[in-house]
């Protein structure tokens, strides 16, 4: 079972299929979700010190891009837990004041193209 270092909550044994933003909150952290982990709003954004996934999809790139974070972020609602990670959230709900936001789906949407993530 991969492994996820989470910067200020410690680590977390992740499913190889589980969503990064869905293990982030099963393992204790409140990490934002506001558009129901659609690659809408960004809120679920994480920083990689170690172990930052090479592929993105195609609806986290264009998201990114359109918020000028490509390269400097990426959305924990669009990747699996398929390797050890460590890393940090950018936004959660105690650092923001904000409402989590609607539950994601167990699986990625919209429906996932995969690409390779640029070089940072």
């Amino acid at each position: 079972m991969p492994t996820l270092t989470v910067t200020g909550y410690g680590d977390i044994q992740a499913d190889p299929q589980e969503r990064l933003v869905l293990a982030l909150e099963r393992g204790g952290v409140d990490v934002l979700h506001r558009c129901g982990g659609q690659a809408r709003c960004t809120t679920c954004r994480v920083e990689f010190s170690a172990g930052e996934p090479e592929r993105m999809t195609q609806a986290e790139h264009d998201k990114l891009s359109e918020k000028e974070l490509l390269g400097t972020a990426r959305l924990s609602c669009q990747m699996l837990c398929d390797h050890d990670m460590t890393l940090t959230p950018l936004m959660t709900v105690q650092s923001s004041g904000l409402e989590a936001g609607k539950a994601p789906a167990p699986t990625i949407e919209p429906e996932p193209v995969w690409m390779d993530a640029p070089s940072a």
